[in-house]
């Protein structure tokens, strides 16, 4: 399992939740400060099974520009 965290600006922030969530995926949306400027961001929260980990990329890249992508390895992962 991977914990993927997009940094969106908070402009794209309703298109990249709108394209993960239509792909499947669950999101945990999180409104952040942060940059140069101190501007608005928003921190899209996605876990995924290692396979899907490329498909969120893309459906990000796609639909909101710009974004940084943190992949980070899971220990544990479970919806309770």
């Amino acid at each position: 399992m991977k914990l993927i965290v997009f940094v969106v600006e908070d402009a794209n922030a309703d298109a990249g939740v709108d394209a993960l969530v239509s792909a499947g995926f669950r999101v945990t949306r999180l409104a952040t400060t942060g940059g140069f400027l101190r501007r608005g961001n928003t921190t899209l929260l996605v876990g995924v099974e290692d396979a899907q980990v490329d498909r969120a990329h893309e459906i990000m890249q796609r639909a909101a520009p710009g974004t940084l992508a943190i992949t980070m390895d899971l220990e544990r992962y479970e919806r309770l």
